[in-house]
């Protein structure tokens, strides 16, 4: 989202009005910052959005979103592990999905500063793959 920001030259409304350069005139800072404002809702889903939507303004807003999802509180954290550790594929989805999840989980926890190494994210991986791919998970364990 923030990446999207920055391509649409308003991220610096994220800090407020007062931040914004003096030699902008009050129309483009209001501007701007709608223009910031409207940039996050449409970014944002269904659940999020019911959240969010409700701040007046592009800061508030952000506010909002990093209280929601970006805390790095004990709490926090362990759910998000438990999410990860309790992961499992099913085979009514397609692999893509569930591949989607499962990094997005791992994305969740890096942005909290939770790193994990390599290694253990391929076990986890494997771990959450359904039955049908028990040979597969051999293979990819032992070599066989």
């Amino acid at each position: 989202m923030q990446t999207m920001l920055i391509q649409q030259k308003c991220e610096k409304a994220l800090k407020g009005e007062g931040a914004l350069p003096v030699t902008m005139s009050q129309a483009e800072k209001t501007e701007m910052v709608g223009k910031a404002r409207s940039a996050i809702v449409l970014c944002l889903g269904e659940k999020v959005l019911t959240d969010a939507v409700k701040e007046p303004t592009a800061v508030s807003m952000w506010s909002k979103l990093e209280s929601l999802y970006m805390t790095k509180s004990l709490a926090h954290r362990q759910f998000l592990k438990q999410k990860l550790y309790s992961f499992k594929m099913v085979e009514s989805k397609t692999v893509t999905e569930q591949l989607t999840g499962f990094n997005k989980i791992l994305d969740d926890l890096e942005n909290i500063e939770v790193h994990l190494e390599d290694e253990d994210k391929a076990i986890l991986l494997l771990c959450a793959l359904p039955r049908s791919f028990e040979s597969f998970k051999d293979t990819m364990l032992y070599g066989k």
